[in-house]
């Protein structure tokens, strides 16, 4: 995977982390429940980037 997507990857996970703490801390369940989303995206798209470096030989 290119390092720019391995950047774009972790900001999104950050971001999450981010809005589901705002969430947490104020009480704003679809907050929270949104920043859950965004970390689970970040997630599957960093398994299937690895997968695809894998099968391709890049890491």
């Amino acid at each position: 995977m290119a390092l720019s997507d391995d950047i774009k990857n972790k900001a999104e996970d950050l971001a999450g982390k981010a809005k589901e703490a705002a969430g947490k801390a104020t009480g704003n369940e679809k907050l929270e429940a949104e920043g859950k989303a965004d970390q689970a995206k970040a997630s599957v798209k960093g398994a299937a980037s690895d997968v695809k470096d894998a099968l391709s030989g890049d890491k």
